[in-house]
């Protein structure tokens, strides 16, 4: 006998907007909460020249067009990076499921290049300097990770493999399927809570604390952290993280896309990897200038 956690009787669907008909979702709310925090923390930022060493890189009226940047960024970026990243194979088969974004299907590192691409172009065309501008969003970006996460939890979606440890979760849906072969229900890691923990708030306090050592006068200190930072996370939670379907087979069973004499890596941990060396780079950068 072992103990677990039974899933909450909590719905993807916050509810329904009378008249419309349409549904608001925590997933949708995780993104506008987000955005919207994150918008006011860099504005308040930028009104704030003394963290800067003297001058702000931008103003703050200027941050909301930044944001629509971003905004654009993620949304493409996201979506194209679970297509070519996760499931390509599947999309050029069928290349119209592509646009139909509101079945599903977003990839973080996708996301992250989408507003880099955004946030570079924008910075260049207003000749402002784009390293300072990464660390103010790098700062924010805790925030969206930890809500994303927990509305995946709330989904139940992007579970853990199974464990038998005291705090595993009776995930429903797909994930109570997949246990279908075992004998009763397994309980899973509830990995979304893993990253949230990690991404969100052991993540976000250390670089709020290098905030207040005055980090935002190295250009590219922060960036670097939140990169070594996320990517460390990442890396380690996809150790308890059910792959995704299109990665397992009977032959691999932990879903691993590279394999080479016994040590394992998944898609997650392959895309992370470049992130924890990019950050280390500038990071060193950033502490080796006067």
């Amino acid at each position: 006998m072992y103990y677990a956690i039974p899933f909450p009787d909590i719905g993807p669907v916050i509810f329904t907007i009378p008249v419309l008909g349409l549904p608001l979702r925590w997933y949708a709310l995780a993104y506008i909460v987000g955005l919207i925090v994150g918008w006011r923390v860099v504005v308040g930022l930028m009104r704030r020249p003394a963290l800067w060493g003297g001058q702000a890189p931008m103003p703050p009226e200027r941050v909301e067009d930044l944001l629509t940047a971003v905004i654009l960024g993620v949304v493409l970026g996201g979506r194209l990076g679970f297509v070519l990243f996760y499931e390509p194979a599947h999309f050029l088969a069928n290349p119209l499921e592509i646009f139909q974004v509101w079945r599903g299907g977003m990839s973080f590192h996708g996301g992250f290049l989408g507003v880099v691409v955004a946030g570079y172009w924008y910075c260049r065309r207003h000749a402002i300097a784009p390293l300072s501008v990464a660390d103010a969003f790098a700062l924010v970006a805790p925030v969206g990770l930890g809500l994303g996460r927990i509305a995946n939890f709330i989904n139940a979606e992007l579970w853990g493999r199974p464990t038998d440890l005291p705090w595993g979760v009776i995930f429903p849906g797909a994930a109570a399927q997949a246990c279908a072969t075992l004998a009763g229900p397994c309980a899973r890691h509830p990995s979304q809570l893993y990253e949230a923990g990690l991404e969100g708030i052991l993540l976000g306090a250390i670089l709020w604390g290098l905030l207040a050592r005055g980090a935002l006068r190295r250009p590219g200190l922060i960036l670097g952290v939140f990169l070594i930072g996320y990517g460390i996370a990442r890396m380690t939670v996809e150790m308890f993280r059910q792959a995704d379907a299109q990665f397992i087979s009977a032959d691999n069973p932990l879903g691993h896309v590279i394999d080479w004499a016994g040590f394992g890596l998944s898609m997650g941990q392959i895309l992370s990897l470049p992130m924890v060396l990019v950050g280390l780079w500038f990071a060193l950068r950033a502490r080796r200038a006067v």
